[in-house]
Formats: structure tokens, sequence, C-alpha cells
């Protein structure tokens, strides 16, 4: 509700004609000068000292609702109170408009206009207006990084209320004062002058509603920064609920964005992206400048650490717009850092290096002491990955000379270990390994499985080049056992720019020393703990949630979780302590640690204790990969495991078998490489039409079966002597995974036609789907979303609706997310014959089309099934890119995560007709009791007679459970 305007006497004790009641909201419709002056000299007499005072007290009302309304309010007042004249009457609406510049983000015009207005009360000797203007103008001040001007500020106001008795206004002036102190990260002084502003302020809260909202709202943010969790929560609860009742969005929105801020705090990424995201369509319907770009800031950082490098980036570069646009300098050089660790990710080296040019040159405008060695740091990791390695050395020796004289033991480590890649680089291996002694002689002082990862694994690296096998083994399992207890911990700081970007390294020279050591068994179990380890976890975690409901939870697990959460809270305080732009705090910093090592202790004790189901059920316990006898025995019979793996430039493949377990050298990886290259070529012309395809048909039937044979040669004939069996589970490995095994073939005679063949990620994955229980359901469910491009998925559908029983048929824009959510859970088979999408740019955005959307990889981790087969017959929707770890990302990552027990899925976009002809014949074989494997075999040999090309036939497999 608007305040009502006040009304002058007339001399006689009549009243005046009021203004017009619908007065505010001409005002704000007049946007130049011109129009404010044509509307004063309409209405004479509104040109009076009365007016100029309601209408400040608007703008003081109105600011935090709607700035760019007040601001034209603030405008026509200043413009009302020159035509009057009066001092007193213009350095009050200049200082209404520098609180409304100050509102809307506008902090240096702020600062101008209460300059204006300061000099005025000064003249005028009207002291108690002169400390509310210096009081106001406190805040932007200290926005500009003018932090002794706001103090002085705050001080003279602060020495005129106290001689005037007039609590309420030092209240205000301890509000601004905290501010300062916050600014400056001094945050036990800041909640000290929050405290004093709140007690001054509780006999007038309903006077001043806006005061009270935002000293309780800066004392949750100094509770947040002091690690008090709990009263900082509570106080953000409180700062929101008194914002909610007094109608002020902004503050509301203000609360909201560090509730979120206190999620990332803690650890939950998923809760603080999404209420950051929230948080920040409010400010941008609300012109909150401020939190909106802080918004920016925040997901950026979040991004960066789950590695989402295109999402980080394209947030930071909106984010130093925003900033630079408020002149925060602070704030503006972190999103360009962020912005240019983003780019590095993605290998775009040359803009990443202007770009923390331009940061670096802003934090030492900024007068900040650690950031700017921070930059050389970043930049001495870009230009070695560039090969540029004497410009990285000269950056990181002086990174190294500042970090030597800081307590940041972390950031010298990292600046030893990129020395002594420099110099196992440039041959000098003893000063490699003088590097990584000193490195290692600094881990005991810090908490980082990555820093204790990468020491050794350099270690390792550099002892196998000296010739030292035994030292290099030993370092390798020091750094398995860092990265085991890695894949647990929170990706921080360290892990944003890793310049060991390939985390298989540490297997790999395990693989080959174990060889070496004739040791084939151990060989096998390094090769498991290489692959899909995050996608065995998922598996494993089918049907918990980490959200679950705490009623059902053991004092046991909530405490477990408790603990989790703080000590993220922890860590992640002890990196922002780390980078503090003022004076490092030793004294804070250790008190940090000494909480975070005590959760730590607590943390292994409580977990001693806990029940094994119980820990599994926190997510802390991660299921162990599959050991050489347990695939030996869990394997069905008939049937043998060939596992490639690519181990540096070679390609080796482990067969197991009930009786036997070999590894065997098979090939060079570039040799293959070239073969699979040329493979992909010729598969790719079916894209040029038919007409072309007609037209030289015979001449891409005998291009792809040289290569399929060629492949077979390199990947399949020096074991094929081996092979007896009848069933044959495939595990491919790196570049494998793109290959069509069945496809291959020597002489015209196809590995299918002597086999049924699986595949699977790893062995581990392969005896988690045998494992998974069937829940003898007996419904199936089909989704047929045609295309233009598809015509014939109706058919399709239909078709295979009739061959599975109790199959519920759902075509169109009837075949939604929801269906599928609802129905899917409770069915044997699940046919889904849409258009797939592949994005090789970010895979986890791959996803099929339905009636009524998109279905992503990220939305498939929502969904649990217990399906004994999923078929998704569109284009490539098995395909993946293969990331660090041999993880998949693509759809069938999420499905196999969901919980379905075989998937079959296509390895390139398939041809409509054949591809209704294919399903049919695989359903109509499922239907008589034949196996999915044996099915899947007969639909492959009846098509091939019919279309010879592999492009028709040979685009489906099967994963998982045969």
């Amino acid at each position: 509700m608007k305040p009502k305007p006040p009304r002058k006497k007339k001399a006689n004790g009549a009243s005046p004609a009021a203004p017009p009641e619908n007065l505010v909201a001409k005002m704000a419709e007049l946007s130049d000068e011109d129009a404010r002056q044509e509307f004063l000299d309409k209405n004479q007499g509104l040109v009076r000292a009365d007016i100029v005072a309601w209408l400040t007290e608007v703008v003081r009302r109105q600011a935090r609702v709607d700035t760019k309304e007040t601001l034209r309010i603030a405008e026509f007042t200043v413009s009302l109170a020159r035509k009057l004249g009066e001092k007193e009457a213009l350095a009050q609406a200049l200082r209404a408009k520098a609180n409304a510049l100050y509102v809307g983000g506008k902090n240096q015009a702020a600062v101008d206009n209460h300059r204006l207005a300061l000099d005025l009360f000064r003249e005028l000797g009207n002291q108690t207006e002169l400390a509310r203007t210096l009081s106001s103008a406190i805040q932007p001040q200290l926005l500009l990084g003018d932090y002794d001007g706001a103090l002085a500020s705050a001080e003279e106001a602060r020495r005129i209320f106290t001689a005037e008795g007039n609590e309420w206004r030092l209240a205000r002036v301890e509000l601004n004062t905290g501010n300062i102190y916050h600014r400056q990260d001094r945050f036990e002084e800041a909640l000290a002058s929050y405290e004093r502003a709140y007690k001054f302020l509780l006999p007038h809260r309903d006077k001043d509603a806006e005061a009270v909202a935002v000293v309780l709202h800066n004392m949750a943010v100094c509770l947040i920064t002091l690690n008090d969790f709990r009263r900082a929560a509570s106080t953000y609860e409180e700062a929101r609920r008194f914002a909610l009742d007094h109608e002020m969005p902004l503050l509301v929105s203000q609360a909201d964005y560090n509730i979120a801020w206190l999620y990332y705090l803690r650890g939950e990424y998923g809760e603080a992206i999404e209420r950051l995201r929230a948080t920040r369509e409010t400010c941008r319907h609300s012109d909150d400048k401020y939190h909106f770009a802080l918004c920016h800031l925040d997901l950026s950082e979040i991004y960066l650490e789950l590695n989402l490098s295109a999402e980080a980036g394209e947030t930071a570069q909106t984010g130093a717009t925003l900033f630079e646009a408020l002149g925060m300098g602070y704030e503006h050089a972190k999103c360009l850092t962020n912005w240019a660790i983003s780019l590095s990710q993605e290998n775009r080296s040359f803009q990443a290096l202007e770009i923390f040019q331009d940061a670096r040159k802003i934090f030492l405008r900024e007068k900040n002491s650690v950031w700017p060695s921070l930059i050389d740091l970043y930049q001495a990791l870009v230009l070695f990955n560039e090969g540029r390695y004497f410009e990285s050395r000269r950056l990181c020796q002086a990174a190294l000379a500042f970090f030597q004289s800081s307590p940041l033991r972390g950031k010298e480590i990292l600046c030893h270990l990129l020395l002594g890649r420099l110099s196992q680089r440039m041959s000098d291996l003893p000063a490699a390994r003088e590097a990584c002694a000193t490195a290692a002689a600094l881990l005991p002082q810090v908490h980082s499985p990555h820093l204790t990862y990468q020491t050794h694994m350099l270690s390792a690296q550099v002892q196998e080049q000296l010739g030292q096998d035994d030292l290099a083994f030993a370092a390798l399992q020091q750094a398995r056992a860092a990265l085991e207890a890695l894949r647990n911990s929170l990706h921080g700081e360290e892990l944003k720019m890793a310049f060991m970007k390939n985390k298989l390294e540490v297997y790999e020279g395990l693989v080959d020393i174990s060889l070496r050591r004739e040791e084939p068994g151990a060989a096998f179990e390094y090769v498991e703990q290489a692959k899909s380890r995050s996608l065995l976890d998922l598996m494993f975690k089918f049907g918990t949630s980490p959200h679950a409901p705490s009623e059902g939870q053991s004092d046991l697990v909530k405490q477990i979780n408790g603990l989790r959460e703080e000590l993220n809270w922890y860590y992640h305080r002890i990196e922002i302590e780390q980078l503090r732009p003022e004076q490092f705090s030793p004294e804070r910093m250790s008190q940090l640690q000494e909480e975070a090592n005590r959760r730590e202790k607590e943390f292994l004790h409580v977990l001693r204790e806990m029940p094994s189901a119980e820990a599994e059920s926190t997510g802390m316990v991660m299921p162990a990969t599959a050991t050489a006898e347990e695939v030996r025995h869990g394997l069905p019979s008939g049937t043998m495991l060939i596992e490639y793996f690519r181990i540096r430039d070679q390609i080796l493949v482990v067969l197991v078998d009930a009786e036997r377990l070999q590894v065997i050298p098979l090939t060079l990886t570039a040799r293959v490489e070239s073969l699979l290259r040329l493979l992909q070529f010729q598969l790719g012309k079916f894209r040029l039409g038919a007409e072309y395809v007609s037209t030289f048909a015979n001449v891409l039937l005998r291009s792809t079966l040289q290569h399929l044979e060629e492949l077979y040669v390199e990947l399949v004939e020096p074991i094929r002597d081996q092979l007896r069996c009848e069933h044959l589970i495939v595990v491919p490995h790196d570049l494998l995974h793109y290959l069509p095994f069945h496809a291959l073939h020597r002489g015209g005679r196809f590995l299918v036609d002597d086999f049924t063949i699986t595949h699977a990620p790893s062995a581990s994955v392969f005896l988690a789907c045998l494992a998974k229980q069937p829940k003898h359901q007996n419904g199936s469910l089909v989704l047929g979303i045609p295309d233009p491009k598809v015509p014939l998925i109706e058919d399709e559908a239909r078709s295979v609706t009739g061959h599975l029983p109790a199959a519920q048929l759902f075509l169109g824009e009837a075949a939604t997310a929801k269906v599928l959510r609802e129905k899917g859970p409770a069915s044997r088979v699940i046919h889904i014959a849409t258009h797939g999408y592949f994005r090789q740019d970010n895979p986890m955005f791959s996803g099929i089309k339905l009636g009524d959307s998109h279905l992503s990889l990220y939305d498939l981790y929502q969904l649990r099934f217990s399906a004994e087969l999923i078929t998704l017959s569109g284009c490539a929707t098995g395909l993946n890119v293969v990331a660090a770890g041999d993880e998949l990302l693509g759809l069938m990552r999420g499905l196999l995560a969901s919980g379905a027990h075989s998937l079959l899925l296509s390895l390139w976009d398939v041809h409509d007709e054949t591809t209704s002809r294919f399903m049919t014949s695989f359903y109509g074989a499922l239907e008589s009791g034949t196996s999915k494997s044996e099915s899947l075999r007969k639909a492959m040999l009846e098509q091939r007679a019919a279309n010879p090309h592999p492009y028709y036939w040979a685009p489906f497999f099967l994963v998982g459970h045969p």
C-alpha cells in the first residue's frame, strides 16, 4: 500500500486542495526533464516543501518494490525541489534520488548525488540530516571499493547520532558499518555491528521494517561465514518471513539467494542450482541487478565443480558483463577467472590466457594479494598443456615464490607438481623426482586426496622412467588409493584446473607392471577398476534416494549424513578462506581445519560402526569391482567374456571363461583408430540420400566389408581359435565402444554367424545386470512417436505390440513422459520407437523425442524401472561420449542406472523400413521363448539375407543380461 500524502494547513486553519490521488502513477510516467517541468507548470499547487518530504518517503518505501518506477519518482522529486528553490528540500530530494540509484545498482551516480546533498546540509548546518545522509552514503561507497571513505562517513554519523541520543539512527549506522566490515571479510566485527543494530532496531521494528529485514539477512550471512550453520539457517528463515510479511520482494529474493548459497556450502549441488535459478528469475523480474549478477557467479562456480564447462563459461561470461556494469571489480574479476577456466577446460587456450590477464589486472587494481598469483599458476597450467614449457616454468616459479611465503600449502604443492612435470617433459628426471619429494613432504599439511593422487602418480611415472619398477608400483598403489578416496570427495579448487585429466593413467601403469610381473589376474582387476565405475555406483544405488525421508533412517545413517554435510561445509569454507580478498587469517584457517579434522575422525568412527547395508545406503561405501574369480564363477554356461583395454599406445584383450583367464596384446591403437574412422566414413555416406546409396550400392558394400574385415584381423583373429563358446560378452574400451563387433568378419564369415553377442560397459556392470531380480511383471509398454523423417514408426509400434504380452500402446501426443513415468515401472518390456538425438558437445543432454517433450539423460536418472528389456529403436540411441574413467555418457548410462536389465540400442542412424522389419523379427523370436541374444542374432541373419549391407542389419546391439 502506498503512503498517503500529507496535507498542509492554510493560514486560517483550512486545508488546501489535496494532491491528486493518482499523483505517483503520473510521476512514474514522466521519463525526461521537459515532461516533468511541463507537469509542474500545470500543477503549481504541488510545488511545496511538504510534497517534497512526502515524495522522499514514497521513494524510501517503494525502492525495494520497483526500482525503475522509484527512480522516476526520485527524479521528479529533485525537479520539484529545484523549482521550489529551497536548499533543505533540494538536499532531501538529492538524498532520495541517491538512495534510489543505489538500490538500482548505480553506485557511482548514488555517491555523486549523496555528495551534493551533503554539501547542502553542511551549508545549512543541519547536523541530523547531515548524519542521515552520511549513513545512507556508506553502502554505495563500499560497493565501489572506497572503504576508507565509507568508514569515515560511518564514524562522523555515529558521533552525531550518539550526541543526539538517537538509537534508531544509530542502528542504521551500525548496519552500514557492519556492511563495511563484511565487505572486508572482518566477519566477527561485522556480526557485532549487526547485533548492535538489531538491538537498537527492536523498539522500532514496525517503524523501520526494511532495516530489520536487512540486518537479519546480514546476520545470517555472517553466521554462515563463522560456521554457525543452525543459527544461520534460523536467521535466514526469520529474515525471509519478515520480508515476505512486509511486502519487500527484493529482500525475499536476497534471502532466497543466500539460502541457495547455504545448500552449495553443504554440498547439495542439485538443490543449490535449482534455488539459484529460481532466485535469478525473481531478481530479473524485480530488477535486482546485484543479486541477479551474484546468481550467475555462484552458478558458474558450481558448474565448474561439476565439470560442466560450457554451462560454466556461458554463466560466468554473463556475470562478468553484469558486474562490470555495476562497477564491482572483485566480482567482475572472479567471473572472468571462471570463464577463463572453462575455456581452458575446452582447450581454447589462447582466449583463456587473454581473459586470465584481464582478471589479473582487475585483482591487482582491487589490491588483492592472493588471486594474481593464483592466476599465474592457472596460466602456467594452460601454457604447460600447450607445450610452452619455458613460459609455464617462469609463471609457475613466480606463483611458487608467493605461495611459499603464504599459508596456502595446497597451492604450493600444485606449483611443485607442475615444476616436476615440466622437468619430466624436459627430460630432467632428477629434478622431477626432487619436485615430487618436496610435494610429498608437504602433503600431511593439507587435506586433499586430489593432490595426494597427483603427487604419487607423477612420482610413479618418474620412477618408471628411471627404471625403478618396484618404486613405481608402490607409488601407483598410493595414487590408486588416493583416487578411490577422491571419487567420494568434493570437486574443489584444485580440480578445476587439474593438469592430469586422464585418471586412467594409474590403472594403465598398474596393468602394465602386473603383466611384466606375469600376474594376469591382478592385471584384469586393475582393468575393471578403470572402467565405468561411476555407472556401477549408480546401478547399485538404484532404488535409493539422496533425499530419502529421514523418518525411516537409523540414528547412525542420520549421523553420517549430517557429518557428510558438515564436512562439505568446512571443505568449502577452507577453500573460501584461502582465497580471501584481504590479508590471510592463519587463526581462522587453523580453526576451520581443526573443525574439519574433528568431523573427519567422527565420520570414520561412525562409518566403522555402521552395518554394511546401511553404509551402502548412505552412498559412502561404493560397490567393489569384480575380481577375476567372481567373473569366472558368475559367467553363464557356454559364455566367454572378452574385455578390451587400451593401454598407452596398445590395445590388449582379456579372455575369461569358467576355466581360464588370459591377457593377450593385440595391436597398436593408431591402427584401429584409422580403420574405425574409415568405417564410420563409409556408414556416414548413407546420409547422402537414397539416390546416392542406390547408385553406389556395390561400392559402399565392398568398402564397408573391407574395413570390417581389417578390424577383424586386428581385434579378433589373434584370439579366434580360443573363442570356444556359444555366447560372447564383449566389453569394449575407449574408441571400441563405437564398433559393431557382431559385423566383424573374415572372408564373409561374420562373428554373429558363430556366436550370440552381448555388450557391457565392464565385467562388473555385466554381473550387476545378471544379479538383478525380475519382478514377475507381465505387462509391456510401447510408445510410438511418428516423425516425417521416420514415417513407419507407427507401423513398427503396432507390430511390436502384437508380439508382446499385455502390451499397452501409446502413439503420438499420447506417448508422454507422464505415461513412461507411471506405466514404465510396472512393465516387463518397454519399447520406444521415436527419433533419438545424440549430443556430442554435451552428451548429458542426449535424449529421445516423446509426445510432449524431450527426455534427456538427466531425466532418465530420475526414472526407476525394473524392465527385463528396454528397446530404443530410434537413431543412434546407443552412442556415447567416452569420458575420463571410460565412463559412457549417453542414453545407455541413464537406462542402466534407472534399473533396466537389458537394453537394445543402435550405433548409427537406422533405416526406417528395415528397422520396422528388424523389430518384427526380433520380437517374433522373443515371443516364441528364445533368449534376447538369440532373438537378436536371428533378426540380424534374417535381415542380412534381404539387405546384405551392415548399415541395414548391424546397427542394433544388446547390452546387459543376455
